[in-house]
């Protein structure tokens, strides 16, 4: 396949029958590589979310005897602060062309929601392992705490790149934010809340 036409090059002859003018790419530089990365971690958690399954398929008893129960209910709060900050995103990037001050202000309480959404998980990590649920304690254990543990792990990576980028939106930053960078960052988050409720359904609730 040709790459011009995989990152959706627009090329069009001049008028004065010179080379071609090429124009900008339908797809930016920017947020294609984002969309590459986002494929391999789509493939990172299909291969947990198989070992789960095959791990889980081997067990009479899931979760196992003795093995505290996850929080369903606070989770599904906690789950709803996160998409939350997904809509808040979204209505952000509808105002990029033509109010930045509203993009900062939407993106800020986007970032405070994805915050929550992190220090909210933490707390309750560390009521179950309180409540003797470790790594260690089971295959059930170790399954949840690999699989959203590294949910968690993008989320904190995801927020530090939202932090960075609303900083460059602020109106005296020294390095103006480009309508491109915000796109890269916008699609990376809408992964990061976009698998969140098949994670949470999988684990939480089936």
């Amino acid at each position: 396949m040709n790459l011009s036409l995989l990152v959706g090059l627009v090329v069009e002859p001049s008028r004065d029958g010179a080379a071609p003018a090429r124009q900008a790419p339908l797809v930016p530089s920017s947020v294609f590589a984002v969309l590459a990365f986002i494929v391999t971690e789509l493939m990172l958690f299909a291969s947990l979310i198989s070992a789960y399954i095959i791990i889980r398929s081997g067990i009479d008893e899931w979760p196992p005897w003795g093995q505290p129960r996850l929080p369903v209910w606070s989770t599904a709060f906690n789950s709803l602060v996160l998409l939350g900050s997904g809509v808040l995103m979204f209505l952000a990037g509808r105002h990029l062309k033509t109010d930045r001050s509203q993009v900062y202000r939407l993106m800020g309480m986007s970032i405070a929601a994805g915050v929550f959404f992190l220090v909210f998980q933490g707390f309750e990590w560390a009521q179950l392992l309180a409540y003797g649920l470790t790594v260690t304690s089971s295959n059930y254990g170790g399954m949840f705490y690999l699989i959203i543990g590294m949910h968690g792990l993008h989320v904190l990576t995801a927020v530090m790149a939202m932090v960075y980028t609303w900083m460059r939106l602020a109106p005296n930053a020294k390095k103006p934010l480009t309508d491109d960078g915000f796109r890269a960052m916008e699609v990376f988050w809408y992964f990061v809340v976009g698998i969140w409720p098949v994670l949470y359904v999988l684990v939480y609730l089936a």
